[in-house]
């Protein structure tokens, strides 16, 4: 038998984003995880300054916008990015 490995699907988010777009793709985002029953974990980057700064500085550099500030919703696989909402 194999060890059952936890991995943990992380999705920082801003609960208080005045962009009606981010909110959306943020709801679309964890809609979809709930709906497939994939476990999350939800860390908001606006009352946070810690869940903030560590997503800045782990979406790489290749996937940041223009302004070098990625844009809420973010996923990561434990340490791993995986994507935003595009």
């Amino acid at each position: 038998l194999f060890p059952t490995v936890e991995m943990v699907i992380k999705v920082f988010v801003a609960t208080s984003s005045g962009s009606i777009a981010i909110r959306k793709k943020q709801q679309e985002v964890v809609g979809f995880l709930e709906a497939n029953k994939i476990d999350f974990k939800e860390l908001d980057i606006a009352g946070d300054e810690d869940n903030r700064r560590w997503m800045r500085e782990n979406v790489p550099g290749e996937k940041k916008p223009q302004n070098g500030i990625p844009l809420p919703p973010q996923i990561f696989n434990e340490e791993q990015y995986c994507g935003d909402f595009d």
